[in-house]
Order: C-alpha cells, then structure tokens, then sequence
C-alpha cells in the first residue's frame, strides 16, 4: 500500500455556495475524511483506536485555496503523514482534478491522540509498537506555510454569539471541528463572498467545547482583507469566557 492516500469526492450542488462552488466547511470535512480513510487504512484509524478508548483530534489546520471546486466537480484529495512525534502528528493534503492537470489547493494538519476517558494525549507511538512510522512520507512536497502563531488582542470587541445545539457536536462528543470553521465563515456576508474568496484559513484548537456552550466570536482586521478571529466559550452557570480557538482568514479580490 502507498504511503499516499488518494481519494474521489464530489461538489455536490446542496454543498455549494451562491456561487456554484464548494463551501469551506464541506471541503473541510472531505479533508477529515481522506485524513480518517487514510489512517484506517493503514490501522491507526479512529476504528481500531476507539477500541483502545482512543481517538484523534485536530489540533491545527491550515488550508491554501487557488480555486474552489465549482458544483458538481470530480476531484481528488490526496493525503500523507509528514512527520510523527510522542504526542502530535503532521498530515498534509494536495487537492487536484482527476486529470491531475488542476491543482485547488493544498492543505496542512496537526493532529493529537487523546484518552477518550481522561480526555489526555496519549503516545502516537506505542500504538502497534510505533508502526505508523512506516507510514511517514516526508520527501512529498506541501508548499504552503505552516500555521502561524494567530496574535489578537484582549481588547478585540465581541462580533457575534451563538448558542451550540446537537447537530454541532461530532463522534468525539465534542463541538465538531468543522463546525467552527463554518461560524467563523458566516462572521462575513454575502456582499462580501461576491467581491472576495477566500485563500488562506488557519485555525488552532485550544480547548473543548461542548452542547449547551456559548461561543463567543472576536474578530479583528490586520490587513487589507486579512482577519484574525478568537473563539471563546462560556459553559453553562459559568461567567468567565474560556479561549477555544483561533483564526486567520486570508482573503483576495475577485
């Protein structure tokens, strides 16, 4: 089996945009999926984790987009494991046109393996005696930047809060990963995504959150059509704001 994973997805029309191109949050859960294929595949999969009362988590995610696949598109997403420590894991993603002529972008990850009990990291590799070294392919070239250490101030005021309900929350009973990337998506409206796209999104996972949290989105703009995003939770009966995550869009005139 090759180190690289390879697999066909398709931009549905009801997963596209006003404008007949895929939303973020679906490439982004295509990408998740290529990510879980891949891994199972090769077993160190959430299948064969779960057992243990194991399971990955994203911790970081950074996606470049040259052009978004437009509806009904046949396209690739190819997935591969750079590097592998105690306790996070490096993918990369290139996503292409079945011909291959077409690349859309090119994505990078960072994942951690966590007790699903204690909700702790656990060691990548003593899972099958560090077997997913095998798996490690670092000669194949990502050549977009890492994610970047997202700087926003304390004073950035409060752009919007919402309330999480069932439909947010994923199979690690936790507010789904995606689920983040399409609120931070909505903070813009659709004046904007018809005079701008998006190229660059960023996103770096600091805390849990469950259904029943308040989120709390605080956004600030440093640069021409670049954003940095904070994310905070309030849990229930509780007053102090707890950071989540944090964001940096990157967008470009159409």
């Amino acid at each position: 089996m090759d180190k690289v994973g390879k697999y066909m997805f398709v931009a549905e029309p009801f997963h596209c945009d006003f404008s007949h191109r895929l939303f973020m949050g679906h490439l982004g859960n295509y990408m998740l999926n290529a990510a879980d294929y891949h891994s199972t595949e090769r077993n160190f999969g959430m299948l064969y984790l779960n057992q243990l009362h194991k399971t990955w988590v994203l911790s970081r995610l950074a996606v470049e987009i040259d052009q978004m696949p437009t509806e009904n598109t046949k396209f690739y997403v190819e997935t591969w494991v750079e590097s592998a420590m105690k306790y996070f894991t490096n993918r990369n993603f290139r996503l292409t046109s079945l011909d291959g002529q077409t690349v859309f972008g090119y994505g990078r990850s960072v994942w951690a393996m966590i007790d699903t009990r204690t909700r702790q990291p656990q060691d990548i590799l003593k899972v099958h005696d560090g077997q997913s070294n095998e798996w490690i392919e670092a000669d194949k070239p990502c050549p977009i930047a890492k994610n970047s250490r997202v700087k926003i101030g304390e004073g950035v005021p409060l752009t919007r809060s919402i309330d999480t309900y069932y439909s947010d929350v994923d199979v690690n009973g936790h507010i789904n990963s995606v689920k983040y990337i399409e609120h931070v998506m909505d903070l813009f409206d659709l004046d904007w995504y018809k005079s701008h796209r998006l190229r660059r999104f960023e996103i770096a996972y600091v805390a849990e959150s469950h259904q029943g949290d308040k989120l709390n989105f605080c956004m600030e703009q440093v640069g021409p059509e670049e954003y940095n995003v904070r994310i905070e939770k309030l849990e229930k009966d509780c007053t102090k704001a707890v950071e989540v995550c944090r964001c940096k869009l990157l967008f470009v005139k159409i």
